[in-house]
């Protein structure tokens, strides 16, 4: 499997229904909501991208403000510990449900995160198969259930070896993918179990340039 993304969704609605329904994107209030989660940097539009790209370079922004729920795509929630997110992207969802989504396919890594329109953290999950599991945090979700009963091994448990055993009952990427699909209903490889899904290409995100001061953060995976 080969992905790559770092993304934060906040919805008021089904976050897949939504992107079902092909909606329009606002552009004043996605280039407004950049420039305020960027107050440091010169935000500049650039030439639209999709959703396909969910992994904007450290010097560009990838958004959407649609009716019933919004995506930011930036390297800075690419985290080992989505727990330890900036607050001005909680801040931004205030009232809503945020969902946090980043994986890494050249190291097998993905996470996901979702917080409650309170605030509060309800689950948080990051894991590798060279770290195993990095942060859990909260129950499991619906979807996850089956990858940790082992449903879904990365590895056929009679070929995996007995002196160096895979250290998680899933692959990452592939639980990666579910969770794209269950949270977002869409998915970058693969196909997900139970979940209508639409095509990343077919939606548009609004691009944008930084530059200028650039704020630091921690714990990102590169």
């Amino acid at each position: 499997m080969g992905a790559k993304d770092w993304m934060i969704f906040y919805a008021d609605e089904h976050v897949p229904t939504v992107l079902r329904a092909r909606p329009s994107l606002d552009r004043a209030a996605t280039e407004r909501l950049v420039t305020e989660l960027f107050p440091r940097r010169a935000v500049t539009p650039i030439d639209d991208v999709t959703m396909l790209y969910g992994d904007p370079p450290d010097d560009e922004v990838y958004a959407a403000v649609w009716p019933g729920a919004t995506v930011v795509c930036t390297g800075e929630v690419g985290l080992d510990r989505p727990s330890t997110l900036d607050r001005r992207f909680l801040e931004a969802g205030a009232g809503r449900t945020v969902y946090l989504h980043a994986m890494h396919s050249v190291v097998g890594w993905s996470c996901f995160a979702l917080w409650e329109p309170g605030g509060q953290l309800r689950r948080s999950l990051s894991a590798s198969p060279d770290d195993g599991v990095i942060e859990d945090i909260g129950e499991p979700l619906a979807f996850e259930k089956p990858f940790w009963a082992g449903e879904h091994p990365a590895i056929d448990p009679e070929e995996d070896d007995e002196d160096d055993p895979y250290p998680l009952p899933f692959d990452p990427m592939e639980l990666g993918e579910e969770a794209l699909a269950s949270l977002f209903g869409f998915v970058y490889e693969g196909g997900p179990s139970n979940t209508e899904t639409v095509d990343p290409d077919d939606i548009p995100l609004a691009a944008f340039k930084l530059t200028g001061r650039k704020r630091s953060w921690f714990g990102r995976r590169g």
